[in-house]
């Protein structure tokens, strides 16, 4: 019956005058007492009402919001150090968190060129008959006209897209009739 009275004064005030009442009516067959006192656990606590809180645990509330950020981090510090408490991850404002940017600055680092542009910049110009020849050569459906149009319009792009082994070739060929020659 102790833990009964102690379960109703946890609920409100009028559950427990109605338990009280009952009680006191079924004083002589405890069986009723007993059986009530088991409907009367089984409901839900009320919702809405604050359970009180004990004294410690309010003080120890009272103090830590007294405290300013660098206390907190203080006790943050300390308690992993008592409890034995792994880190947490840090959660910027924005909430993103920290590890994925330094997955993208190692994809960034891992990313290798693979297409490359070949460019021409400048030729010299004794050599410019040289070069027309050259390049009327190397790419295709071109004649000398549009060859010859292609080298007075420099700078600009000879081949795109193409693998290192054949922008490295591509240059060599050119730089030996008088251009320079630049790889993008």
């Amino acid at each position: 019956m102790i833990n009964t009275a102690r379960l109703m004064s946890r609920q409100r005030l009028p559950q427990f005058r109605q338990f009280h009442k009952c009680v006191v009516r079924h004083t002589e067959s405890s069986t009723a007492a007993v059986t009530e006192a088991a409907s009367v656990a089984s409901l839900p606590p009320p919702t809405g009402i604050d359970q009180p809180v004990n004294p410690k645990i309010d003080k120890i509330a009272n103090d830590i919001t007294a405290l300013n950020l660098i206390e907190v981090a203080q006790l943050s510090d300390l308690l992993k150090k008592r409890l034995n408490l792994p880190d947490a991850p840090v959660m910027p404002v924005g909430g993103f968190v920290a590890a994925p940017q330094m997955e993208e600055e190692e994809q960034i680092q891992k990313k290798v060129q693979t297409e490359f542009t070949v460019k021409l910049t400048a030729f010299d110009e004794k050599q410019k008959v040289a070069l027309i020849k050259e390049l009327k050569n190397l790419l295709p459906n071109t004649n000398l006209v549009q060859a010859k149009k292609f080298v007075e319009s420099a700078p600009a792009i000879v081949k795109t897209d193409i693998p290192k082994e054949e922008a490295e070739q591509l240059r060599n060929v050119l730089t030996k009739v008088g251009a320079t020659i630049e790889i993008i």
